[in-house]
């Protein structure tokens, strides 16, 4: 039996409890706010907290909410957070959880028989301590680069792009924070990857010394129908996440810089991390899309024609396949944790990190190449249907499996 411990439950974390849960195998999730698919008080919950219910029984969910309901109301009130040290801050929310699991795992091994654990980055290292005391395997899901691979990027796009700075976020990482990170991966006996980037950020040393595997995330499951292309409007370039260079943001704005007037409409989508006048100051003409519901996002795509994500850190950008998914062809770089996903001038273009002139050479040809754009959007979305959601899971459980030899 398996515990597994993640404070949110996203997409791939969903994936993994299904999976486990499918395979008799699930012996807890514990996390900040959630709700079992049978419990009594959902149906009179809003939108917004149903969204933190799981397709679990109520003996398999264990939730620790406190922390993470401040976390939320300070979010919802613009109430700032110091970063790491803020009672209500991310960090704090993901340390208390990993002691709250490790405090149930001792408490319960016996009883559940609990012969894995799995945790993710930032939220394992009390867990893993606790469970290699008591001879337990553990499972780390290491979700973006190694923080050393992450950190050395990071700081030299500080040293390119000053201004851009207070964007990034990692570099302001305390060194206890990349510590635990370290001591974490030191602990586990398995490490799962989304990417292949991901897979060649850890240090050589420890992928000889124990297994790390690469498992790509899955695409939506539902086919989406793509919005009419009008051939007499600016090719539709979509780039959605943190406005931050993190994801290459600024290399975005250099290309269009370099592109011809009425080429392109750039459509930017995501969250805000300095005022929206900053970001005009360094290009004026964008279109600019805050953050919606999922089912908002994908109707935002099916509207556009291309997908663009020059990210110079991630772990396997899941809005790559989403945007494929909905008939964009992807540009992107290998940092951003899809370059399995392109197929060069089939599905998409891959461009190197830190060249605006790379993604202003292909976002030029497509808007010149209209027709085999549009063909390339099908292509993407063929191969985003060949990754499920159960796939991942699947391979997931098997990677458990052989460690365990259960």
């Amino acid at each position: 039996m398996i515990l597994l411990a993640h404070p949110f439950g996203n997409a791939n974390v969903r994936a993994v409890l299904s999976a486990l849960e499918g395979a008799n195998l699930l012996a807890r999730f514990v996390t900040t706010v959630g709700y079992a698919k049978d419990a009594t008080l959902l149906s009179f919950l809003p939108a917004s907290a149903r969204r933190r219910s799981y397709e679990l029984p109520t003996a398999r969910v264990k939730a620790y909410p406190a922390r993470e309901v401040v976390r939320l109301l300070a979010v919802a009130l613009g109430i700032p957070i110091r970063h790491e040290r803020g009672w209500a801050s991310i960090d704090r929310v993901w340390q208390e959880l990993d002691a709250r699991a490790a405090r149930y795992f001792c408490a319960n091994k016996q009883r559940q028989r609990i012969e894995a654990v799995y945790a993710y980055e930032d939220c394992a290292l009390r867990l893993f301590t606790a469970a290699r005391a008591l001879g337990v395997r553990r499972v780390y899901d290491l979700p973006i680069a190694y923080y050393e691979t992450a950190q050395r990027i990071l700081r030299e796009e500080a040293e390119r792009y000053p201004d851009w700075e207070p964007t990034l976020g990692g570099t302001r990482d305390s060194d206890e924070k990349l510590a635990r990170k370290r001591h974490e991966l030191e602990l586990a006996d398995l490490v799962i990857c989304p990417s292949n980037f991901v897979f060649d950020s850890i240090p050589e040393a420890t992928r000889q010394a124990k297994p790390c595997v690469v498992i790509p995330f899955g695409s939506p499951a539902r086919e989406l129908e793509r919005v009419p292309e009008q051939r007499s409007r600016p090719l539709r370039v979509l780039f959605a996440g943190a406005l931050t260079q993190r994801k290459g943001l600024a290399d975005l704005f250099a290309a269009c810089r370099l592109i011809g007037a009425g080429e392109i409409e750039l459509v930017v989508m995501g969250s805000l991390l300095r005022p929206l006048r900053w970001y005009r100051e360094r290009l004026a003409d964008f279109t600019y899309e805050p953050p919606r519901s999922h089912s908002e996002v994908l109707r935002l795509m099916r509207s556009c024609d291309v997908f663009v994500l020059p990210s110079l850190v991630e772990g396997r950008a899941l809005v790559q396949q989403e945007a494929m998914a909905s008939g964009l062809p992807l540009i992107a770089t290998r940092n951003a944790g899809g370059d399995d996903l392109i197929e060069e001038g089939v599905t998409g273009f891959l461009v190197p990190i830190r060249s605006p002139e790379a993604l202003a050479e292909k976002l030029s040809w497509c808007a010149a190449h209209r027709e085999a754009t549009s063909g390339m959007g099908i292509a993407a979305q063929e191969r985003a249907a060949q990754l499920t959601w159960k796939g991942y899971g699947d391979k997931i459980v098997a990677a458990i499996q052989n460690l365990t030899g259960a």
